[in-house]
């Protein structure tokens, strides 16, 4: 008999079918049993058990949702913290970048994505995000109270009073 008071608990807040599945697992549910409570194929439920082994870089330890190799990690969990995740590289040279990462990114299907080599590493930022991240850091560059439309027009009238003057 299903425990589905128990099974709904362990899944709570989970948004993909996968995390559900894996969640379940974990807590010793059968595949059967996972299949049943979510109204899905025991099939589809072995193949994300499968497909789901963890892979996590020596030296990184896991956190509450460890990184899983191609798997869509919440969005949430990517908000404020740095995760690193295992992607393959196919015959073609071809990344795939799971569900959740191009959400954080904010990417969608045909968007373009500025790219750069650092010390080795390749980074890889949207346009929105890299004119987000801009605008943070003129902020910070640019000191005083006022902006600079409104120094702009400071200095205009500035040189309109001397105009007036020379005049």
């Amino acid at each position: 008999m299903l425990d589905q008071t128990r099974m709904q608990e362990l899944t709570r807040g989970l948004v993909t079918k996968s995390d559900k599945i894996r969640a379940l697992s974990e807590a010793g549910y059968s595949r059967a049993d996972i299949a049943r409570f979510l109204g899905i194929r025991y099939q589809h439920v072995r193949n994300v058990l499968v497909q789901s082994t963890k892979t996590v870089a020596p030296g990184f330890a896991e956190s509450g949702s460890p990184p899983i190799a191609g798997a869509p990690m919440a969005t949430a969990a990517l908000e404020g913290i740095r995760h690193r995740i295992s992607l393959k590289v196919d015959a073609g040279g071809r990344v795939l970048i799971p569900v959740a990462v191009r959400e954080a990114m904010q990417i969608g299907e045909g968007d373009t994505v500025l790219a750069w080599l650092e010390d080795g590493e390749l980074r890889l930022v949207s346009p929105q995000v890299a004119l987000r991240q801009a605008r943070e850091l003129a902020r910070k560059l640019i000191r005083g109270a006022g902006t600079l439309a409104d120094e702009l027009i400071a200095e205009r009238r500035e040189e309109a009073g001397r105009e007036a003057a020379n005049g």
